[in-house]
């Protein structure tokens, strides 16, 4: 079984123009990112999916510099993007994974393959988006789904939605597919971890500062970092996260 991580990142999000390479205590947060997501055990082979548009092509280059395969597709069918990628790398499982989440641990990721595999469901993950529910901090978040279920999502999908935002398809029609939900025994869904605005920015980059420039912290380290300094986190608590039905537009 080749398991196929599969990271979307772009130049062009509305709320923060090019994040996936800003700076923190030196390196790009894709660069971050994508070491932490090679140390999963069940990862086979670790790919940037990114756009064919122009303002991406400085993406392409840092992931060719770092040695890291590169997909690029559509801009707006991010559905189409990760099946093209898919079908390329041969994947027989595909872990999607979204540039915004610098802090993602790869135990996580492993727990969710491992729930995939073990109980042989079409589609697993750790949270959904609102309007569904979530019990890990965002920024954390994994989807893992068989290359079957990638294949009728491709196929079946019709809104715009369910084209940009990849997976709703699996999940949104209870019965579809199987779906597996890991959650956490404490309710930690409201801590916000992601990279989307310039709050969020500034927090991780306390983040990185606190652990003096390292990337080999656990979330469950960060977890005891704002329970001990809860004040560090309050930059960015207010901020709204979308659901899986907004569409954003491509600039």
């Amino acid at each position: 079984m080749k398991v196929v991580a599969i990271i979307q990142a772009r130049m062009s999000s509305t709320r923060l123009p090019g994040k996936v390479l800003k700076l923190a205590s030196g390196r790009t947060m894709l660069d971050r990112m994508l070491e932490r997501v090679k140390k999963a055990r069940t990862i086979s082979e670790v790919v940037t999916a990114t756009t064919t548009d122009p303002s991406d092509d400085s993406i392409a280059r840092a992931c060719k510099k770092l040695g890291v395969s590169v997909f690029r597709g559509s801009l707006q069918d991010v559905l189409d993007r990760f099946y093209q990628a898919s079908r390329m790398h041969q994947a027989d499982i595909i872990v999607r994974l979204t540039g915004d989440c610098p802090l993602i641990d790869p135990a996580l990721i492993d727990d969710v393959v491992n729930a995939l595999t073990r109980k042989k469901v079409d589609f697993a993950c750790n949270r959904l988006p609102p309007p569904f529910s979530r019990t890990y901090p965002i920024g954390l978040d994994v989807e893992a789904c068989t290359f079957n279920a990638l294949e009728q999502a491709w196929y079946g999908a019709k809104e715009k939605f369910e084209r940009e935002h990849v997976l709703p398809y699996l999940y949104a029609v209870p019965g579809r597919f199987s779906v597996l939900q890991l959650n956490h025994t404490t309710d930690l869904g409201h801590l916000r971890w992601t990279l989307d605005t310039p709050e969020d920015l500034v927090l991780l980059r306390r983040i990185y500062r606190y652990f003096q420039g390292r990337n080999d912290f656990s979330w469950l380290q960060v977890l005891q970092l704002q329970q001990q300094k809860p004040s560090l986190f309050a930059i960015n608590a207010q901020v709204r996260h979308k659901t899986y039905l907004e569409n954003e537009s491509p600039r």
